[in-house]
């Protein structure tokens, strides 16, 4: 599994190249913005019919990076699902597929801004969750410290080669952590984009998801 560790607040953590976020020593596996579900969102709200798979696709990775880091917590940081009717159409198949990957681990659900938490699911819900030094939140918060958070699902370019690669990006400074969207069918926003710019600090650096995460300075 190959990922690129970090000290955050004291903590040591690991950035893995799906775009979850592991925290060995607490067991802890966190990812953000599933989105769970757009797909069908999309086709009740306007008639496009997208392949109905990002589900799918999306649970196989995150059981995937559950059976590697062998996490005894799972922490979904909001918008797990694209509407709250989206989390309730799920396909018997699925729900048994999330209740199989709770089975024996904690698993919190922290409420986004497109749906409060999954509550016909089982698990824990909250507004937020402190952990030791780290305070977990779905969209990040004026004055934070040791805050990790999700909800603007930043992406960043590097140039290597004579060619740009954009990624899906985890973006790090001294007080936040902004993860990368999870989900298969998620947009993202450039970390030049004004609103990362300001929440973010000088020196931030952005960490590429792929193959081979990597550590770039943040694209301004």
């Amino acid at each position: 599994m190959n990922t690129h560790s970090f000290t955050f607040a004291g903590a040591r953590l690991q950035a893995l190249g799906s775009g979850a976020l592991h925290w060995p020593e607490a067991g802890l596996l966190v990812v953000s913005d599933l989105h769970l579900g757009k797909s069908e969102r999309i086709a009740r709200r306007s008639g496009l019919q997208l392949p109905p798979y990002e589900t799918r696709e999306t649970l196989s990775r995150l059981e995937a990076d559950i059976e590697a880091t062998g996490a005894a917590q799972v922490l979904c940081l909001g918008d797990s699902f694209d509407d709250p009717a989206a989390a309730m159409s799920l396909s018997e198949e699925e729900v048994l597929w999330i209740t199989r990957l709770q089975a024996g681990r904690r698993w919190i659900w922290v409420e986004g801004n497109h749906d409060p938490g999954p509550l016909a699911l089982g698990g824990e819900h909250r507004a937020e969750l402190t952990l030791g030094p780290l305070t977990f939140r779905h969209i990040a918060a004026e004055g934070a410290s040791g805050e990790v958070s999700g909800h603007y699902h930043p992406k960043a370019s590097l140039s290597a080669r004579g060619r740009s690669i954009t990624r899906p990006c985890f973006l790090l400074d001294a007080t936040r952590l902004i993860l990368p969207a999870y989900g298969a069918y998620t947009g993202g926003l450039r970390s030049r984009d004004p609103a990362l710019c300001s929440l973010m600090e000088p020196g931030a650096l952005a960490i590429l998801t792929g193959p081979i995460p990597r550590a770039i300075p943040m694209p301004r």
